[in-house]
């Protein structure tokens, strides 16, 4: 890894704020979601449940979909990592259990689990010592 590529991950780290549980909730559903190469729509439906079920009221995500959107495949690891912590700082460890449920729900939504949605499955639960 060059000394570039090194300076742009810790410039590409600062520009990452804490988010609360619902974003960070987001944040990581989407890149689950993701890492396969494929969006399908069982997934889509699933995330849209999900934001249904944080968001009761009307939220503009579009920030947050650019910032996801905007990631290269190898930026995704430490921007997940960086989630789950927002996510772990705000939750309660039933809520944590009840999300890694979900997100496992989600990575099996189109009947295909491939080796990179359980690698990031597996570093969440990890994350969050859910083992």
């Amino acid at each position: 890894m060059s000394i570039l590529n090194i300076e742009s991950g810790i410039l590409n780290l600062k520009k990452m704020h804490k988010s609360n549980k619902p974003i960070a909730g987001y944040h990581l559903l989407m890149i689950l979601s993701s890492v396969d190469g494929e969006f399908a729509p069982e997934e889509g439906m699933l995330v849209q449940q999900y934001l249904a079920d944080e968001f009761p009221f009307k939220m503009n995500l579009d920030n947050e979909l650019e910032t996801i959107a905007l990631l290269q495949p190898e930026e995704w690891k430490d921007h997940f990592e960086f989630h789950a912590r927002c996510f772990l700082d705000d939750s309660t460890e039933d809520e944590r259990v009840k999300f890694a449920e979900f997100a496992k729900s989600l990575i099996k939504a189109d009947n295909i689990v491939t080796d990179e949605e359980h690698t990031f499955y597996k570093l969440l639960k990890n994350l969050w010592n859910l083992n």
